[in-house]
């Protein structure tokens, strides 16, 4: 192998960015010449693809979103599409690909690997952390620490003014981000995807903590749940409460990304120019009790991660 590429695709996550660095230098360093796609699978398509060099990755690992920049492509998930992506690879004599992003993008390399026989690593990029088999994705962190501090800054307005506040984070079939932000806040009710809610049993709860002379409550919502502004009216409806609605939105994808995420994203970066080198395709990197392991598309794919329960119990006995 002569030749790798490295690609970002779907959703932006912080950290994209220090693993772009490390697949760059580290190809660089044995030997490899290292290229990068940009825009995704439409960059694929369409040959945007360019000579990566260790000054192409200077100075980059604090920035979050990612310099290669990401897109949909419908186009490729045609078989015409998929045709135009190899050939691309075949004309520069590309003959391995790292691709970083969530479900859908490791699908893609999945394709690649098992129709076209393109060697392909994919490297967990989601802040929802829904990617089976690795206990933490790149941008995790980051998103956790930007909501923490809205929530904790919110939370200094709401007791001044003894107001209820729902808070909407990002999660759309996943809970992660809401059920452990709201441990790490010390919210009153949190609303995730994966667990039945009573909103009248919360809506007594609150009353209960105002009764007792109690001057705020946070309450966060996943997205999946449904909308913030929805639960609002039905609050200051039945509750009667001082209600405000704040949706953080795309603010949890940016930011330079954490410690945590820096150097997760460099050494899954590092592993998956070693995975490539020693044959290995169709596979993600994965974070499992502190070690980079190595773990099959077909173990991944389509599943839905677990929430830890204990999480959960956590959370319900901390917000009584």
């Amino acid at each position: 192998m002569k030749r790798i590429a490295v690609m970002t695709s779907g959703g932006d996550c912080p950290g994209m960015n220090a693993a772009i660095r490390s697949v760059v230098r580290t190809a660089i360093a044995h030997n490899l010449e290292p290229f990068g796609i940009e825009q995704g699978y439409k960059g694929l398509i369409e040959g945007k693809i360019i000579p990566m060099s260790n000054k192409s990755v200077a100075n980059i690992i604090q920035r979050g979103g990612t310099i290669l920049k990401s897109a949909r492509s419908m186009e490729f998930k045609t078989d015409e599409g998929q045709r135009k992506a190899v050939n691309n690879l075949a004309e520069l004599g590309i003959e391995g690909l790292i691709i970083i992003g969530g479900d859908g993008s490791l699908t893609g390399a999945k394709i690649l690997s098992e129709r076209y026989g393109i060697k392909t690593i994919g490297i967990p990029g989601s802040i929802d952390n829904d990617l089976c088999c690795t206990d933490m994705s790149i941008g995790v962190d980051t998103a956790l620490n930007t909501i923490v501090r809205a929530v904790d800054s919110i939370n200094d307005t709401a007791s001044s003014h003894d107001r209820t506040f729902l808070i909407e984070v990002m999660g759309r079939n996943c809970g992660y981000l809401a059920l452990v932000s709201a441990i790490a806040t010390g919210a009153e009710a949190v609303l995730i995807p994966e667990v039945q809610y009573d909103i009248e049993k919360i809506i007594a709860k609150i009353k209960k903590r105002y009764e007792e002379g109690k001057s705020r409550s946070i309450i966060i919502i996943a997205e999946g749940v449904g909308s913030a502004m929805d639960f609002g009216k039905v609050f200051g409806m039945i509750g009667g409460f001082d209600t405000r609605v704040t949706v953080l939105g795309h603010l949890q994808r940016g930011g330079s990304p954490t410690v945590f995420d820096r150097i997760l994203a460099t050494r899954m970066g590092t592993a998956a120019v070693e995975a490539l080198l020693d044959g290995v395709t169709a596979s993600m990197t994965a974070l499992q009790k502190t070690k980079i392991e190595l773990v099959p598309f077909k173990d991944i794919i389509g599943l839905k991660k677990p929430l830890d329960h204990k999480l959960i119990e956590i959370a319900e006995v901390l917000s009584r």
